[in-house]
């Protein structure tokens, strides 16, 4: 039914004041998608057709009971898209002339991504070309998992009929199957394939140096940019806050602990509470939450300046491109606000009643040490942004790529709990690689904080932890440290989702 409607372009639109209600006329339409005399009339009946409840409008109900009795399943997601697309009116559905409108500017946007996926230009698409564009997507892929693409797509849900776009056999798309198959679905750009996976980097897991998430150009226009970052950044707060106890005890670990003084983690929180009470489990996260916003921040507008430098014109970076952007981008972030982090070390280290809050803490070092103290550790961290941020980006994108290919059958959709676990493995592989320079980052930074500790340098500072605690020395802190990801990773992503729906973010 949908296909015996479509002509080779789009109809012009109706007659301004042309009533929904009435059959339009049958005249020729002459736009840059139709293709005869008698488009109206075949537009109209597909609208009848759809006009499940006969009240001249098209509502998401209607589209979801109509597209079904043609054998095309949508979720409702997918249909809000659709009359959300087409309502011009607001009035929550879509008369015949937004219909038509609709379809007019969708055929266009189809249109154009079908050319882009049309590498050789022969107007037709086949599996080499599939694969291509989604390798520059970083998406790879078989060829023979290219030709399922091509021979048959399973739409809307799991138990919907299967729909066939390369209608003839060939194994090759034409533009008539592309835009018959894709003409009432909302997808309007090839990167939505893996749109799914986007935005699941911002999780909060208490490290600064992952690899900014990217935006797309809809995201960025419509200041959608903007509600992910503050959603990411509350979420982060949250997370934080609540791990905060371990956050600090693996600081403590890292600088305190040694063969002669073995700190466990009951021990650790016990000595804790028994200095400053319980209320001292979250020193130096006040200094912890404050510097998500300027980092994150820095580090979206330096890696929206450094990709297309590093890149192409296309939309989505390629691996190798995200991680030089991703990793400049963090080195300008954390060197903005690094004196932040020395400070968080500090108050995160500070005996009851030693400093009277935040500047009082900056004063002091300051006056004491001059303004090179909060730049102790800078050549350690700067140097743990490249291990981890390509570690963690090269992890996430292997899972992301064996995932698809081996389950992205029905959909690319990989749900909640398979960007969790991605993203958790990922963060955790990175943190392990980089975590002996951040430790010896900690320990210089907290070098004035310990009585009678020498002036040391990177290198010597390995070779004393290598010398008298052992190659285990520089994993201090390692349990906490990974104890708090799991639940920071939890946290964040319910936080976020929250955060998302008040400030009006659309989910992907």
């Amino acid at each position: 039914m949908v296909s015996s409607v479509l002509c080779r372009c789009v109809a012009s639109p109706p007659a301004p004041g042309a009533s929904s209600t009435q059959s339009p006329s049958g005249d020729p339409c002459g736009g840059a998608v139709c293709g005869g005399p008698d488009h109206r009339l075949r537009l109209w009946s597909l609208f009848q057709e759809l006009d499940v409840n006969r009240d001249g409008g098209l509502c998401v109900n209607d589209l979801a009971v109509g597209l079904r009795r043609l054998g095309l399943h949508r979720t409702e997601v997918e249909l809000r898209k659709i009359v959300k697309a087409g309502d011009k009116d607001l009035d929550g559905q879509l008369d015949f002339e937004e219909f038509v409108h609709y379809l007019q500017d969708h055929e266009k946007k189809l249109r154009l991504v079908f050319k882009s996926l049309d590498k050789k230009n022969d107007g037709r698409i086949d599996a080499q070309e599939i694969m291509q564009s989604l390798r520059d997507l970083g998406v790879k892929i078989s060829e023979q998992q290219a030709e399922k693409i091509l021979k048959r797509i399973r739409t809307g849900h799991f138990w919907g009929p299967v729909t066939y776009m390369d209608k003839n056999g060939t194994m090759t798309i034409d533009w008539n199957e592309w835009r018959d198959y894709h003409l009432l679905h909302p997808v309007e750009n090839v990167p939505e394939i893996i749109l799914y996976w986007k935005h699941s980097t911002i999780f909060d897991v208490g490290e600064n140096l992952t690899v900014p998430d990217e935006f797309t150009v809809e995201e960025r226009q419509t200041g959608m940019w903007w509600r992910h970052l503050v959603a990411g950044g509350g979420a982060g707060a949250v997370s934080r806050t609540c791990t905060a106890p371990l956050d600090r005890l693996k600081v403590l670990m890292q600088v305190h602990a040694s063969r002669s003084n073995n700190m466990c983690i009951v021990g650790g929180f016990t000595q804790m509470i028994r200095e400053g009470g319980a209320k001292s489990l979250w020193r130096g996260n006040g200094i912890n939450v404050i510097k998500i916003a300027p980092e994150s921040a820095i580090k979206f507008m330096a890696y929206e300046q450094i990709k297309r430098l590093v890149g192409s014109d296309q939309e989505t970076l390629r691996i190798h491109e995200r991680l030089v952007a991703g990793s400049l981008a963090g080195a300008i972030a954390q060197s903005s606000i690094y004196p932040m982090e020395v400070l968080k070390t500090r108050m995160a280290l500070r005996k009851t009643g030693q400093y009277l809050g935040m500047l009082d803490c900056a004063k002091k070092i300051l006056s004491k040490e001059g303004m090179t103290a909060f730049y102790k550790g800078y050549v350690p961290n700067m140097l743990g942004i490249i291990p981890y941020a390509g570690i963690d980006l090269a992890v996430y994108e292997t899972l992301k790529n064996t995932w698809l290919q081996r389950y992205a059958v029905n959909s690319a959709d990989p749900g909640v709990f398979v960007l969790l676990a991605c993203g958790t493995i990922s963060s955790t592989c990175g943190q392990l690689a980089s975590y002996p320079l951040a430790l010896v980052r900690t320990r210089m930074q907290a070098q004035a904080s310990i009585e009678g500790a020498p002036e040391v340098t990177m290198s010597s500072l390995f070779k004393q932890i290598l010398r008298t605690e052992g190659a285990f020395g520089l994993y201090r802190g390692l349990a906490p440290n990974f104890m708090k990801v799991i639940p920071a990773v939890s946290i964040s992503y319910v936080v976020y989702e929250n955060l998302k729906i008040t400030l009006g973010v659309q989910s992907r």
